[in-house]
């Protein structure tokens, strides 16, 4: 078995009056990759995804299925500026926020019985 072997000097503290210092340009360089592996990664991903959401949203009208957050599905009756009147059952009809939805069903999409 081959083990990978670190001599102790290296390991060791630096001695008393030698400090270790890194450039401020190293340590910037280093916040500045972080920072856009952080952008890549989480900000831009969900940048994306809020305008699928926003656009699937303008384009809901009346006659769509939606999903709301708290699991309830309704059928959209009127649309206004930025409420939505939904049928929920036999004359039953609430008013919602358009950022209440969360999915446009389609046709096929969880039938009420």
């Amino acid at each position: 078995m081959i083990l990978n072997w670190i001599p102790l000097w290296a390991m060791a503290a630096p001695a008393e009056g030698q400090e270790a210092q890194q450039s401020p340009v190293f340590i910037f360089g280093w916040l500045a990759i972080m920072i856009v592996i952080f952008y890549f990664i989480l900000i831009r991903p969900q940048q994306r995804k809020e305008k699928e959401r926003q656009a699937l949203l303008s384009q809901v009208k009346s006659g769509d299925r939606v999903l709301f957050g708290g699991g309830i599905i309704g059928t959209v009756t009127n649309v206004k500026d930025n409420v939505f009147t939904i049928k929920i059952a036999d004359k039953v009809k609430v008013d919602v926020t358009r950022g209440a939805v969360t999915q446009v069903l389609n046709k096929g999409e969880m039938e009420a019985e």
